[in-house]
């Protein structure tokens, strides 16, 4: 009887997506998720991505945050970045919106490229042909200039923020609830408040800019306008050029 060589597997070629994680481990757990999910979804059978990921400390971002000491976030997460440059990532994806307000520094300490999560939220608000955009966020997206101006100049999108005291309880909830894992029907239904008030004020679609948002809010729940979830948009990027469908560029 004839017996039959096993067939030679021959190895996938994908490339690598360096993750900057932890912030915060909610956040961090869909990021996974959904790039795995998305990679097994084109390429089937049990494909996963390849992830070189360094998960940072949330306390430590957390204080950066609220004490704004924007320069230590910067050289804490640059550290970190190099980390995963030297792992053999072919590129790096931040997986979260409040330390984009670091993420110059990032790119200029590293040689991979950095695929930037406004980017590619302004790239999908675009294809809509969309040009007023409600920002949903921690306090320092709504308030400062490092996303409304990306947004502005590279763009040309504008965005409105909520009022002060709903920027406020949007904060809040996100850092004592979200970040937490604690999904409640009352801050659901404040989120879609303050998004119906957007809406009113002439936003033309919503910006989901808080990549724990999603776990609260989707369209299922408001479905007036569009959404722009971050971290789908960035998750689908970093899926497409991981399986070079799209090029690094």
């Amino acid at each position: 009887m004839k017996v039959t060589e096993p067939r030679k597997h021959e190895v996938i070629s994908m490339k690598t997506i360096g993750f900057l994680g932890g912030m915060s481990s909610q956040a961090t757990a869909e990021y996974y998720r959904l790039i795995n999910q998305g990679v097994k979804a084109i390429r089937g059978g049990h494909t996963v991505a390849e992830i070189l990921m360094y998960s940072v400390n949330f306390q430590n971002i957390e204080a950066f945050v609220r004490n704004e000491q924007w320069e230590d976030a910067a050289n804490y997460l640059v550290d970190k970045a190099l980390r995963i440059e030297r792992g053999g990532a072919d590129f790096l994806i931040i997986g979260t919106n409040t330390m984009h307000r670091v993420a110059p520094q990032i790119a200029s300490a590293i040689k991979i490229p950095l695929v930037h999560i406004i980017d590619v939220t302004a790239e999908a608000i675009l294809r809509l042909g969309l040009k007023t955009i409600g920002i949903l966020g921690t306090k320092p997206v709504m308030e400062a200039d490092f996303y409304r101006n990306r947004f502005k100049e590279k763009f040309d999108i504008e965005l409105i923020a909520p009022s002060d005291r709903e920027r406020e309880r949007v904060d809040t909830i996100i850092f004592d609830e979200l970040c937490h894992g604690i999904i409640s029907q009352k801050s659901r239904n404040e989120y879609i408040s303050v998004m119906q008030n957007l809406a009113d004020r002439g936003a033309e679609g919503i910006i989901l800019g808080c990549t724990e948002i999603d776990l609260l809010v989707t369209a299922e729940n408001f479905s007036e306008l569009p959404l722009f979830d971050t971290t789908k948009l960035h998750v689908h990027k970093a899926v497409n050029l991981c399986l070079g469908i799209e090029e690094i560029v």
